[in-house]
């Protein structure tokens, strides 16, 4: 306790508390859009659940983890070298990760170009099984991002309390965050094969950083963020188009 309010009257843990907090929310995004397409693809009555138990597995996972910070260390140190490079746990599971979203988006894309090979998805018909099989996915994506969040967390600050109240928030702010985000990328289809194409380089750039090469985050989020601005001018001009068309009928 006394610990706790020293670090409440330190204006540098303050400072860290936010930078944390703004770190975690941004990783958070890549789960997020990950979440908010799979359960999209749930009957209506089962995407608000499965994105709530999603977010709430992410939350225990990396609260689990967080109680685990010395091994969580331990995962960066390397476990066998190859091509010159030395793998840990930690560039395993970034790469395992980042092989699953490149398959995953390549395999949702396929589907949306061509929506005759429905049948061919590995989500289930059955709401029972695609539920299932949607939470077993989530599960295994939080896993990864919950690793490299958490190494995150443990390179910014020496601090428990500060790294777990800065999770909390994150993923509060995911969790009220994701039913508006699922909904405006169910109404938007353009901006699914955009989401698909985040994760696509997400994926890669996940594979890069465990084969040792790394890509600095802030351009893959600036490239995320001007498609993202791309894809807003594109939707403005349609709705114009389509209101100048509607006035003249």
């Amino acid at each position: 306790m006394q610990d706790i309010t020293l670090l409440m009257q330190d204006p540098t843990a303050w400072i860290a508390l936010i930078t944390l907090i703004v770190m975690e929310v941004v990783l958070g995004i890549d789960n997020l859009i990950f979440i908010s397409i799979l359960t999209n693809k749930l009957p209506e009555e089962n995407r608000e659940k499965a994105r709530r138990i999603g977010i709430g597995l992410a939350l225990v996972m990396r609260l689990a983890l967080l109680g685990t910070v010395a091994w969580i260390v331990q995962l960066t140190t390397p476990v066998f070298e190859a091509f010159g490079h030395g793998f840990s746990w930690k560039d395993m599971i970034l790469i395992a990760g980042g092989l699953f979203l490149v398959w995953k988006a390549t395999k949702e894309i396929h589907h949306n170009v061509d929506p005759a090979d429905h049948e061919e998805d590995f989500i289930a018909s059955s709401v029972t099984t695609g539920f299932t099989a949607a939470i077993g996915q989530i599960l295994l994506l939080d896993l990864v991002f919950s690793v490299d969040s958490i190494i995150t967390a443990v390179g910014m600050t020496p601090h428990l309390p500060i790294m777990v109240v800065a999770v909390v928030v994150a993923v509060t702010v995911m969790l009220v965050a994701s039913g508006p985000l699922a909904r405006f990328i169910e109404k938007n289809p353009t901006i699914v094969m955009l989401a698909l194409g985040f994760l696509l380089m997400i994926g890669t750039t996940l594979i890069a950083e465990g084969m040792g090469i790394h890509v600095p985050k802030g351009y893959v989020y600036a490239a995320m963020a001007f498609s993202a601005l791309v894809e807003v001018l594109n939707m403005l001009s349609r709705r114009k188009r389509q209101r100048d068309k509607a006035a003249k009928h």
